[in-house]
């Protein structure tokens, strides 16, 4: 079976683990900083809080942020669930923002007319969760010129996109966004086994993520609200949680950091390879947003079910007979059942809902050799019957 994603491990990988292993840290060690700083250093961000995943860092991004019981964070539906759930653990309402049919991402046009209603009637979102789906940022201009307009704290979900570039910057430098978080779970750009990462350019907020991070218990005699009384004090100011990422963590993915450019080339040529064999069947694949330059995380596409025999259903269940792991991203997060039991329904983000009735996630990952990508659009191929020169120069 060909995975759709997959991690790539090597020999310099392993023996960074196996270092850590003989140090004096396993966590809460040195390894986590320089994590960190590396971070900082290819972002172009001023600080880096390492956490355990991704979700995690969602979680503390939207509580640095202040969202609470009573407020709005608004998403998109086409994303992980941990999108929008991290606005449920703070006690918040969550709403979505339909996608662009195109790009497949948050549709700054929609939002834009769904604030200015929401305006009018009092329930502005204090968070907003772009998601950079596949790889490829939302129209990250539009939207933060809609967070300066409205107010509220813009979070870019970047758990696709390490690497990736918007307005010829690095994603996470925070331009635009007001946090940024990435992912380094196993079928990610680069992994720490699991891990998350969440880049701020605030002071304000880099300390809160901070404490917020472990336990919301702080040793700095600074922080403290009275005197310090001995080197064994430590006072918890707020309620915190052990989101903490440990050291062999940090330096599996510090060692992957080095061989991001090399891993992003090869998605890059992956996905230009994909666009030339897939050219003349009746499929769309993901159109760029302006100004991005993806990461190619993922390669979707999208198919024509107007000029195929086949449905859906048979074309996934035919790819995984054909040895080819596909996957779908994602079912849209409204119409999942603890959604559905907040509200939403079928038909309340119809692009969204016509994006799930077609999408089909093909295996991309640095690893994918020339003949298993072959493999993957020949059997995509047959199961929409079509003539192998339609393919294939």
């Amino acid at each position: 079976m060909i995975p759709y994603a997959r991690q790539s491990i090597d020999q310099a990988d392993i023996a960074a683990v196996v270092e850590v292993l003989q140090s004096d840290w396993l966590t809460q060690g040195p390894m986590v900083e320089r994590f960190e700083q590396a971070i900082v250093q290819y972002c172009g961000a001023r600080y880096a809080v390492a956490v355990c995943n991704a979700t995690a860092g969602l979680h503390l991004a939207c509580l640095a942020a202040g969202l609470g019981k009573g407020d709005w964070l608004w998403t998109t539906p086409i994303s992980f669930v941990a999108s929008a759930n991290c606005g449920r653990y703070c006690g918040a309402e969550v709403d979505f923002v339909d996608i662009d049919p195109h790009t497949w991402a948050l549709d700054a046009g929609a939002l834009a007319v769904k604030l200015e209603r929401a305006a009018r009637e009092g329930r502005l979102p204090k968070v907003v969760v772009a998601v950079a789906f596949a790889g490829q940022s939302a129209d990250m201009r539009s939207i933060a010129a809609l967070a300066r307009q409205y107010g509220f704290t813009l979070i870019e979900d970047a758990a696709h996109a390490i690497g990736a570039r918007y307005a010829g910057v690095a994603v996470g430098c925070g331009e635009f966004a007001d946090m940024t978080v990435f992912s380094f779970h196993p079928v990610k750009i680069i992994t720490a086994a699991e891990g998350g990462m969440v880049l701020t350019n605030r002071a304000d907020l880099d300390k809160r993520l901070r404490l917020l991070r472990s336990h919301g218990v702080t040793r700095d005699p600074s922080q403290m609200t009275e005197e310090c009384h001995g080197g064994w004090y430590y006072q918890q100011l707020e309620l915190g949680f052990n989101y903490r990422i440990t050291d062999l963590q940090a330096a599996l993915g510090l060692s992957q950091l080095t061989r991001l450019e090399a891993f992003l080339a090869r998605r890059r040529e992956l996905a230009a390879r994909y666009q030339h064999l897939l050219a003349q069947l009746p499929v769309s694949v993901q159109a760029p947003q302006q100004e991005a330059e993806s990461a190619w995380h993922l390669f979707v596409v999208r198919v024509h079910s107007d000029r195929v025999a086949r449905s859906h259903r048979e074309i996934f269940d035919g790819m995984r007979a054909a040895g080819v792991g596909v996957n779908l991203h994602y079912i849209p997060i409204h119409l999942q059942p603890y959604y559905r039991d907040l509200g939403f329904k079928p038909g309340d983000f119809p692009q969204a809902e016509a994006y799930y009735t077609q999408a089909l996630s093909l295996p991309m990952y640095p690893d994918l050799t020339d003949a298993q990508q072959d493999h993957v659009v020949d059997s995509l191929r047959r199961l929409l019957e079509l003539p192998v020169d339609c393919v294939h120069d």
